[in-house]
């Protein structure tokens, strides 16, 4: 099979780590006969670096020609640390999520055996954990109407939902529960938020279509709690886009490292596939950085975006050996030998 990939490293550490998993995806390539054309283009700081814009048009002509996105990160400390900067490298991730129509964010959160004391979290609670957030990525707050009142001293961010959003992305969630256990919690806070109160009708108004399908219904506040005593009860969540921001984020912590978590973004045009971490700024240049998260989302894409499931689990076999091996980076190694980015991305090229 021929692959036509855009290749998306944006800052920070993300070019180290999309690195690696190019390394990894040939020696996929190599072994199982296909063939990988990569596109390279800019994005973020670097972009706007270049050409003063965070996405620019011919990186997104790159993105909507190839069959899939990998991207690395964005984010840079130059921008963080100014509030009156005009423009921003995290509106280049919002520009090229909404050009591309990447409307749903699929994060799991599963743990692996050989890290499990490496989790903050008591053994006994995360054990067996294996659960999939489905976060809406192109409405709510973060798309709407935003601005400044009373010469500056009031602000307000409005969160807005169209019915059809909310179908777009619950149908995607009742179709990834009816491949799993079958279980679907819609998270909202339908007792405040009239937005939420909307998502909760509509997806109640789907559950008829799924009738094998147990859906539950709760706050974001008490799954925030919930997450994080018994996380294994949750199989699919679905949420809109500012909960699923925080809570994804809440769930990386019960594998142990945000450094092992992929992602992908499925789009209208196109999906994308992204470690879930930033660009780790502090670490740019170091050859330091945990590149798993980035080659277990070439995994998830080798497996979405392409339908190769061999390939896909060829890609998590290895890593898994890397985590019993002990062939990892210094975040995973206990004080023990740890080994650089760049080493553990040959050790599995090598070994795969």
């Amino acid at each position: 099979m021929e692959l036509n990939i855009a290749v998306l490293a944006g800052d920070g550490i993300g070019p180290e780590v999309i690195d690696q998993a190019v390394k990894v995806s040939n020696a996929i390539a190599k072994k199982f006969n296909h063939k990988i054309d990569w596109f390279p283009a800019i994005t973020g700081a670097a972009a706007i670096e270049k050409v003063g814009e965070p996405y620019p048009d011919e990186t997104h002509e790159i993105c909507l020609k190839a069959d899939a996105v990998l991207f690395g990160a964005i984010g840079h400390p130059k921008y963080d640390n100014d509030p009156s900067a005009k423009v921003r490298p995290e509106q280049g991730l919002l520009k090229m999520r909404k050009k591309l129509g990447l409307f749903a964010n699929v994060r799991p959160t599963f743990t692996f055996p050989d890290l499990i004391e490496k989790s903050p979290l008591k053994k006994e609670r995360i054990e067996g954990t294996d659960l999939v957030f489905l976060r809406e990525l192109t409405g709510g707050i973060y798309f709407g109407k935003r601005g400044r009142l009373d010469n500056g001293d009031t602000a307000y961010d409005t969160c807005t939902y169209k019915r059809s959003e909310i179908k777009r992305i619950a149908r995607k969630g009742f179709e990834l529960a009816m491949t799993r256990s079958k279980k679907l919690c819609c998270v909202d806070k339908a007792n405040v938020l009239e937005s939420s109160r909307l998502w909760r009708e509509t997806v109640q108004s789907m559950e008829k279509e799924y009738p094998e399908v147990k859906v539950s219904y709760e706050f974001v506040d008490a799954v925030a709690m919930r997450l994080i005593q018994w996380p294994n009860s949750y199989d699919v969540l679905i949420t809109e886009n500012l909960f699923g921001d925080i809570l994804t984020d809440e769930a990386s912590v019960i594998s142990g490292s945000m450094g092992l978590m992929p992602s992908a973004s499925i789009g209208t045009k196109t999906s994308l596939f992204e470690p879930i971490h930033g660009s780790y700024p502090q670490a740019e240049g170091k050859d330091i950085a945990n590149p798993l998260a980035t080659i277990l989302s070439a995994a998830m894409m080798f497996e979405d975006a392409f339908g190769l499931k061999k390939e896909a689990e060829c890609i998590r076999e290895v890593v898994n050996r890397s985590l019993s091996e002990g062939f990892v980076t210094e975040d995973l190694s206990n004080g023990k030998k740890s080994y650089k980015t760049s080493e553990v991305g040959d050790w599995l090229a090598s070994n795969i």
